[in-house]
């Protein structure tokens, strides 16, 4: 019985090991107030902008330009890759098993009893004496979007309206300091995670046009940054221009104005691209696992589910990058302890 007790402790610290072993990558650091643009890179680093009239290249294609074009296949900077799926803690020093998880129903934008899909949300800690050693415990909060397939979310409109999710908005993070962000892309179908920023502003980005020709959809709208300027209201949801553009005849343009975001370091936004049938033709319902690292405590999972669970916590933004309109979804979701949301 003692020999077979060994080998099964054996055999969980390799299969804890392996399943770190292989994890490749790393987050990125996201200040409290970051310079020169509320947001960061994620994978958007190295998009070189074509001339419309010119060639066209795999650099920029091969960032998808926020989910317009085709996915190269090449990780973001952001990106952690290897992992053996996305329940496993994405640094090492974390127990690869969550300390909790839970699934919330994402409901209709008209308010009604349906759902349009889930977040999956998993808190993985690492304890602070655990190498390498920090002042208190650490946390890393992921969270992943599963929207269903032919659900109407608006049923004030005619035929099927699809939501699309643009932004996943996390709030209770100003007493957090510098946090560590990035994801970890599981299904091949999965939309990408653009850009990170400190700012409860989406802002909105277009291609020149959507369903036009590579070049036209390998490049930003006059006017588009892949990067918001600073500036603007630290309360605005959404910012851009709120109408829906025709697909492959009207070219997108914003304003300055359009592309910008306030800093507010309660808040962490992470830009991607998930709707079950989208305007640009791709299928990407499915997210990447999304992470914020941030200080901790040793709460147990009964007092996290009892008291870090806010009203609010998770914001999901349509932006309009195509025929759509803003709409946000706003759901509880876990925070910080001792966290304020808004």
């Amino acid at each position: 019985m003692k020999n077979v007790k060994i080998k099964l402790a054996v055999l969980g610290a390799l299969s804890f090991a392996s399943a770190q072993a292989f994890a490749a990558g790393t987050l990125c650091s996201l200040a409290a107030s970051p310079a020169g643009s509320a947001y960061i890179n994620a994978y958007n680093s190295g998009r070189v902008v074509p001339p419309l009239a010119g060639p066209a290249t795999t650099v920029l294609n091969a960032r998808m330009n926020f989910g317009t074009t085709t996915d190269g296949g090449s990780a973001g900077s952001c990106e952690i890759t290897g992992l053996a799926n996305d329940g496993v803690a994405p640094k090492t020093g974390y127990a690869a098993a969550a300390v909790v998880s839970a699934t919330r129903t994402i409901p209709t934008t008209t308010g009604g009893g349906g759902s349009i899909g889930q977040v999956v949300e998993r808190i993985w800690r690492k304890p602070a004496a655990t190498a390498p050693a920090t002042a208190t415990d650490m946390c890393i909060l992921g969270t992943k979007i599963s929207l269903l397939s032919n659900t109407d979310h608006d049923s004030g409109l005619a035929g099927t309206q699809y939501f699309e999710i643009n932004d996943i908005a996390r709030g209770g993070y100003s007493g957090s300091g510098t946090v560590e962000v990035g994801y970890f892309r599981q299904a091949a179908t999965a939309g990408r995670t653009y850009r990170v920023g400190r700012t409860y502003t989406s802002v909105q980005h277009r291609a020149y046009k959507y369903t036009g020709t590579l070049a036209e959809k390998q490049n930003n709208g006059t006017g588009y940054l892949d990067l918001p300027t600073i500036g603007g209201s630290s309360t605005l949801d959404i910012n851009g221009v709120n109408s829906g553009i025709a697909g492959g005849t009207v070219a997108a343009v914003g304003s300055a104005a359009d592309q910008d975001a306030q800093i507010n370091s309660n808040w962490v936004d992470f830009t991607t691209d998930s709707v079950f049938s989208d305007d640009d033709g791709s299928t990407n319902n499915i997210s990447t696992m999304n992470y914020v690292e941030f200080p901790c405590n040793s709460d147990n999972a009964a007092t996290i589910n009892a008291n870090w669970v806010k009203a609010g916590a998770i914001s999901l933004r349509q932006t309009a990058q195509e025929n759509t309109t803003f709409k946000r979804i706003d759901i509880d979701g876990y925070a910080p302890p001792g966290a304020t949301v808004p």
